[in-house]
């Protein structure tokens, strides 16, 4: 009987085997993401999972929904951050207004914050056009 191989390599597709019992199973490693996907990246693989389950199975599958959802989460991030600096920069909310009066500086903090969410969750968890 013809002895196996422990490792055998695909020519056609590059993939490396490994012998395990009487099978070769392919040696699949997933890319290394150490950045983490945050609230937004959550948001958005449990969207695409209830929703876009292809895009998403996809994504499983080639091994970047890790970096995907990182990548988004630092857009989503960058993207609140700079809404909210205009936002204040617009309705006149400033250090002066904090130090005058904290609660009226609160509130307008809160509304902007808020708002801001509802731009990133339309525009870039949800995908909905903006009106």
């Amino acid at each position: 009987m013809e002895e196996l191989k422990n490792h055998i390599c695909d020519e056609h597709n590059g993939l490396r085997y490994t012998l395990v019992g009487d099978y070769y199973i392919p040696d699949l490693q997933l890319p290394e993401e150490t950045r983490p996907i945050g609230i937004w990246g959550r948001m958005q693989k449990d969207y695409l999972a209830q929703y876009h389950p292809a895009l998403y199975n996809e994504l499983i599958l080639s091994g970047k929904l890790w970096t995907y959802l990182a990548d988004l989460n630092e857009q989503a991030q960058n993207r609140l951050d700079c809404i909210i600096a205009q936002m204040k920069e617009v309705e006149g909310i400033t250090e002066e207004l904090k130090s005058q009066d904290q609660m009226a500086w609160v509130r307008a903090m809160n509304s902007i914050h808020n708002r801001a969410e509802e731009i990133i969750l339309r525009e870039l968890i949800y995908e909905e056009d903006a009106v």
